[in-house]
């Protein structure tokens, strides 16, 4: 730790317990209102209207239904509780000296009116309510690290149908579709793919992914090896999608999408339970998309069937089970590389056409994932609960065409083909959390202890022809043909290998006060790759630490906050040139970052701005010899920005900046793939009174220019675009008019492929 981030750190546990001793004494001769509220099906009622009648306090509950009022003078009050659809509730409270009065209230309602509020899933899109991001229940003010959540409410406001444009509402995060066939996000100068589903491990590295299960994505900001280890995190983060869920009104959701380039899409969503006491609860979602490239070749057709199962067994032991299968038959984006004497700097030096395509889609690749998860979830006492949790996930490739480039100027190509497959990788995950509150003394402590094991197999098949033509791209030419590439190409059946990784971890939050807490996290990890045929298996352990302070100025309004986190990845040992061999360390990453969060205003107002400093010092690099090395320098630094409002009913606003300086001190030079600017912004209005339910938006996305290469030369140009929607919702009706890229701007995405001129989406939503 250097000097600077000493003082940082010595500068704010001085300022939180400078408040803390001014909070404890402003406190004095006052009294405090605490409270829970549920609905009538014993549910958390979040965002319930809460006032002292003839006083100046009111608040709204908190996600889990908690609300609090500080510094209250003693006496006796009435307090009004109100949400649309419920009773308004009115009951008596006395408020005595330096003491706490606590309070279980629960709101009534009609089946009517609840099947409405349950169906329409009116969800906030400030909350930031979860159970994943710390593995354990942490408000957004309590947790020292930054993250966003983006649900589906606002998915469907913006008629996204993939995850690529979903994602995008995340400040500072920019989609990657890998030629290989997945899908990944960019943010703080570094890629990680969509690596987790429920807080457990999964991968999309060369299958798809369908946006019809879930109900959020959570993009964790920092490396978060601590608690998720080093396969589902990248230096940058996390990126966690969180499936639906049963509940216990019956309730039917259909919808159709269509739109440009022959876009036909299909999804249904039925919940019920199957049992009179509502103990067994069944949901299944289903979508069939079927679409054409923008591109004069291709194609991309899925589909995806996703049930789930909620078994109450008693009033302590919960069982949650759900699958998912999804097949996909699509076509694949090119690897650019272009000649070091070609004299292209971007990709619009190029004379091909931005919509055209050097191969033809029978080039294509089919792929299908299996995933299971399953949850046991026991609550031992009022203060300690075990949650069992299994996942598993095939992915399966059975063909994957994969076309290469090679550009020797603006105008000439030669052109390759690759087959990646039969592949296939198993991932088998079990772990076991044991989640506790107790004090030692005046100080409380939120603590978690557990423990993971996972097992990977994968099976590898691949082949690359030589380049099999040049073309001239100012000249006629015809796309190549798959049976052109199956003449030449040779495939190749590598031995399979295994890996088995164990790992231990804890965390507790301790609260020194109601308003300063800290976090003290620490993971051990031992990964083994056993030797097959061709390669000697390694095992590395890894010690990842992570340490946050929280301190909320304005308790549950607003927290300044710092942290120091760790990850790492495992780094096979490295044969140098004269056939010694160099046994490697993981590499690490640590950040030390700082910065406020703040959700005010009732609600209306959340928001986030930090600063954060990545570092790697032993990145594994090589000399002009051949021979490795462990001492590879990395600096990614700069801050986040978000902001979510709803300054008036009806009227929303997301916005985000971000600032990424991610660069190689050794060279000087900037990491390939990492934009230092990258903004998105998002507002709608919805009519509240006449013609209720007519609304629309427009959002605005940027991204700035970035590099493809380590040399700094060949870089992806900025872009904006702009998008639009016009919606009409209705409590069992609504249909959705989407305008993307009003501008028909001409873009790039890292791999240097063209990214879709204007299209439109237009969908019809029914709800039973």
């Amino acid at each position: 730790m250097n000097y600077l981030n000493q003082k940082t750190l010595r500068f704010l546990f001085s300022i939180s317990f400078l408040f803390s001793f001014l909070s404890i004494f402003a406190q004095q001769n006052n009294g405090k209102i605490k409270g829970t509220i549920t609905t009538s099906d014993g549910d958390a009622a979040a965002g319930v209207n809460i006032i002292l009648k003839n006083t100046k306090y009111g608040t709204v509950s908190n996600d889990d239904g908690t609300f609090d009022f500080n510094r209250v003078r003693a006496n006796s009050y009435t307090l009004q509780i109100s949400l649309t659809g419920y009773e308004t509730l009115e009951t008596q409270v006395t408020v005595t000296e330096n003491e706490t009065t606590s309070l279980n209230l629960q709101l009534k309602v009609s089946n009517k009116e609840l099947q409405e509020v349950v169906v329409s899933g009116k969800k906030s899109i400030a909350s930031k309510k979860t159970d994943y991001v710390a593995r354990m229940p942490l408000k957004n003010l309590e947790n020292p690290q930054v993250y966003n959540v983006i649900h589906k409410e606002l998915l469907l406001e913006q008629v996204s149908i993939d995850v690529k444009s979903a994602v995008q509402n995340s400040p500072g995060s920019v989609p990657v579709t890998y030629p290989s066939g997945g899908v990944g996000v960019t943010f703080r100068g570094f890629t990680t793919g969509i690596n987790a589903r429920n807080g457990m491990e999964m991968s999309t590295n060369r299958s798809s992914t369908d946006l019809a299960n879930v109900e959020r994505i959570e993009v964790l900001k920092g490396p978060s090896g601590t608690l998720f280890g080093s396969t589902i995190s990248s230096f940058g983060g996390v990126v966690n999608l969180v499936t639906k869920k049963p509940f216990e009104t019956t309730a039917t959701e259909v919808s159709y999408t269509m739109g440009s380039f022959n876009l036909n899409r299909f999804t249904a969503d039925v919940n019920t339970p199957l049992n009179k006491d509502k103990t067994v609860l069944f949901r299944v979602n289903a979508a069939v998309n079927r679409e054409k490239s923008f591109l004069d070749y291709g194609f991309n057709n899925t589909v995806a069937f996703t049930p789930s199962l909620t078994f109450k067994a008693s009033d302590k032991l919960t069982f949650n089970i759900d699958a998912e299968y999804i097949s996909s038959n699509n076509t694949r984006r090119t690897y650019h590389r272009y000649d070091a004497a070609s004299g292209i700097t971007n990709p619009g030096d190029l004379k091909i056409g931005y919509r055209k395509s050097l191969f033809y889609d029978d080039n294509d690749a089919k792929t299908s994932a299996n995933k299971v998860f399953a949850q046991a979830e026991y609550q031992i006492s009022d203060n300690w609960k075990s949650t069992t949790l299994f996942s598993f996930m095939g992915e399966n490739v059975e063909r994957s065409y994969q076309t290469y480039t090679l550009w020797l100027n603006p105008y000439e190509a030669a052109r390759r083909v690759g087959n990646w497959g039969p592949i296939y990788d198993n991932y088998t995950n079990i772990q076991q959390n044991f989640n506790g509150q107790f004090k030692t003394g005046s100080i409380k402590h939120k603590l978690l202890v557990g423990a993971n094991y996972s097992f990977n197999k994968s099976g590898f098949s691949s082949g690359v022809t030589r380049y099999l033509d040049t073309i001239d791209v100012r000249t006629p030419f015809n796309p190549m043909r798959r049976k052109t590439v199956d003449a030449t190409l040779t495939q190749t059946a590598y031995p399979v290998t295994t890996s088995k990784t164990f790992s231990v971890y804890a965390s507790d939050v301790i609260n020194f006060t109601d308003r300063l807490s800290a976090m003290l996290s620490l993971r051990l990890d031992n990964f083994k790759l056993d030797t097959d045929e061709s390669t000697e298996g390694y095992d590395q352990t890894a010690l990842s630490p992570k340490l946050g302070l929280v301190y909320q100025i304005v308790q549950d309004q607003v927290s300044v906050f710092g942290n120091y986190m760790n990850g790492f990845q495992n780094s096979p040992p490295a044969t140098q040139p004269d056939a010694t061999r160099l046994i490697l360390d993981p590499v690490y990453a640590a950040q030390y970052e700082f910065g406020v969060k703040v959700e005010a205003f009732n609600k209306k107002l959340s928001t986030t701005l930090s600063y954060y400093n990545i570092k790697i010092d032993n990145a594994v690099q090589y000399d002009n010899d051949g021979f490795a090395f462990q001492n590879g320098e990395q600096v990614s630094k700069g801050f986040d920005f978000e902001l979510i409002a709803n300054p008036i009913n009806g009227f929303n606003i997301i916005a985000g900046y971000a600032f990424n300086d991610n660069t190689i001190p050794a060279t000087g030079k900037k990491a390939v793939g990492a934009p230092e600017n990258v903004a998105n912004f998002w507002t709608t209005y919805t009519l509240q009174n006449t013609v209720k339910g007519l609304g629309a938006g427009f959002g605005i996305n940027y991204v700035g220019k970035s590099y493809m290469f380590e040399d700094n030369v060949f870089y992806i140009p900025s872009y904006t675009t702009a998008n639009a929607t016009v919606f009409y919702d209705q409590p069992t009706w609504r249909i959705g008019v989407k305008f993307n890229n009003l501008s028909n701007e001409k873009y790039w995405d890292f791999y240097g492929n063209s990214q879709a001129p204007s299209n439109f989406l237009v969908n019809l939503t029914l709800k039973f």
